[in-house]
């Protein structure tokens, strides 16, 4: 089994609501095919860095994900029949980037550095 990251981009013409119903219809997507999610992220509306369909932002949500090849074809297929679908991405992760999410969501990217008391 390999890992991967998809990013899906839909419309910003939804609720938030239906947003996260067609987000959840694709977990259900992942996880009915055999598929183990790893970890969901949802980064909400942002700008887009240039307009898609005349549109200037998007929600945006990342699911990673362990799974065989054939849950990727799936998932993309559907994601191409899906209006509110703008764009998305699906990339295999090598061992160096799921070691980097491993460490990235332990938090250890965002510890402060320690300061000593000036005496």
């Amino acid at each position: 089994m390999n890992q991967y990251e998809t990013v899906i981009v839909l419309t910003p013409l939804l609720s938030e609501e239906i947003a996260k119903e067609a987000l959840a219809k694709y977990s259900k997507i992942i996880t009915d095919s055999g598929a183990e999610i790893v970890q969901e992220d949802n980064w909400g509306l942002r700008k887009l860095a240039y307009p898609i369909e005349k549109k200037a932002s998007g929600f945006f949500h990342l699911t990673e994900y362990k799974s065989t090849g054939e849950v990727i074809s799936k998932l993309e297929l559907e994601l191409k029949r899906d209006e509110r679908v703008l764009r998305f991405l699906t990339i295999r992760l090598d061992r160096h980037a799921v070691a980097y999410n491993e460490k990235k969501r332990s938090g250890a990217f965002n510890k402060k550095p320690k300061t000593e008391a000036a005496v």
